[in-house]
Formats: structure tokens, sequence, C-alpha cells
């Protein structure tokens, strides 16, 4: 009976409808922060929800009761339990935070969709190389902002003031946004060879470190695909062992009874 749910569960039309009511859900969310919606539909619209609701605790306990044990060995399985449950607690008292915590359940999506879930376990993949390119950032943000508290922090307090300023102005700069106009262009007004500090640090982050970052999660999505390509292939090439060894053994018993009744 439990193989029998279990196999059920993995059918590929559960899963579409899975993510239909987590779309639905989501749809729903959004509508309750209308208060012109809630007015006219609030009713409905809380019955819709609490009906998803129901759908997702649903799946959590047949997913319990097919798999068991084997349900908390998987780190998806853990993640959709704890979205789940957040919805489950009481919003009252100091709890009310958890209302806001329902839009979570969106994020189930990414469990049930194979597609995003692969896009998730390559980004976890590449923590531990961006971590290291994460240091490398902040040792050239200490040394940026070290640098520019001392050049500019006199004349422009508001941006270089201290080094928290100047790291939070440096980190501006490398996203690009109003930099040149807003930051850089009243700086070198003061102080004209100031781009010789900001655009060697716009090189340095923003096209090259940020890169490097990118490059890293793609190719750790990559390396997950591959992964699964093989796991899938591996699968396979079993599943045509496991019938060739069965044909093989009933063309055996065949000939043995034939021998038998010569």
């Amino acid at each position: 009976m439990r193989q029998k749910l279990d196999a059920w569960l993995d059918q590929p039309w559960v899963g579409n409808f899975i993510i239909g009511v987590i779309i639905l859900n989501a749809i729903v969310l959004g509508l309750e922060t209308s208060g012109e919606v809630m007015a006219r539909y609030g009713t409905l619209i809380l019955a819709i929800d609490t009906a998803c609701l129901a759908i997702f605790v649903g799946e959590i306990i047949a997913k319990l009761i097919a798999r068991g044990a084997r349900f908390f060995r998987s780190g998806w399985n853990l993640f959709d339990f704890a979205v789940v449950a957040i919805a489950l607690v009481p919003a009252s008292g100091g709890l009310s935070v958890l209302r806001a915590l329902r839009i979570l359940r969106v994020l189930r999506v990414v469990s049930v969709a194979p597609s995003l879930r692969r896009v998730v376990e390559g980004f976890v993949t590449a923590l531990p190389g961006m971590g290291s390119v994460f240091l490398l950032m902040s040792i050239i943000f200490y040394i940026g902002a070290v640098i520019a508290t001392k050049l500019f922090g006199s004349d422009f307090p508001q941006w270089f003031g201290s080094l928290g300023q100047s790291g939070y102005t440096l980190f501006q700069i490398m996203t690009l946004e109003s930099w040149s106009m807003g930051i850089v262009r009243p700086v070198m007004e003061v102080y004209p060879y100031a781009w010789a500090f900001f655009l060697p640090f716009i090189l340095m982050t923003t096209f090259a470190v940020v890169n490097l970052l990118v490059g890293l999660i793609v190719n750790s999505m990559q390396d997950a695909h591959q992964a699964e390509d093989v796991a899938r292939t591996d699968a396979y090439r079993d599943e045509v062992v496991a019938r060739l060894e069965t044909i093989e053994k009933m063309l055996s018993q065949k000939e043995t009874s034939q021998e038998r009744q010569r």
C-alpha cells in the first residue's frame, strides 16, 4: 500500500496539480493585500486559501505515510514540511508576523519543479567556491573603504565620513547605480584625479569579481545537470540489465523444461 501511494505521488500529473495549487495560492495571497478586494470577496478568498493549505497538508501527510523515515532524509521534503508548518502556526499575538510568512508557500514551486530545483542545487553547490570570492571581495572593499575615507572623508562626509559609510558608498558604486553623476563626478570636482581610484575599483569588483561569481554558479548548475543526466542514464541501464536478466532466466527455464520433456 505504501509503495502504491509513493508511486502515485511521483506521477507527473500529481506534481503538475500541486504546481497549479501553488500558483493559485500565490494569486490568492496577493489579493489579500488589497483592502477593496477583501471587502468584496474576502470570504471566498479566505476559503480558497484554506483549501490550498488543506491540500498541502494532505500532500505532506501522504508523503509521510508513503515514505516514512525516508521523508526526512530529503532536504526538499524538510523544506516543504517547514513551509507548510509555518502556515499552521496560529498567527495571533506575538506570532502575527507569521501571517506575512504564508507567502513562503509559493517557494514550494521550487521543490516541485525539477528545473527550478536544479537551479537551487547548482547555487548551493557553488557556495563553497563563492565563499572564497566573497572573502576576496571583502578584502577589496575594506582596502577601498580605508583609502576612500582618508582621501575624501573630509570634503564628502555624507559618503566617506566613516569606514561604514565608505563601504556602503563603494557598494553603491559597484552596482553602478548613480555612480558617475551622483558620486564620482562631484568628488572629481574637488579631487580631479579621483577617477584613478574609482575606475580600478569598478573594474575589479563589478566586471571581475561579480562575473567570477556568475561563472561559479553557471558551472555548478552545469555540473548538477550533468550529474542528473548520469543518474538517469545509470537508472535506465540498470533497468535494461534487469530486463535482460529476466529474459535470460525465462529462456533458461524454458530450455530446462524442454529438456525434461524429452
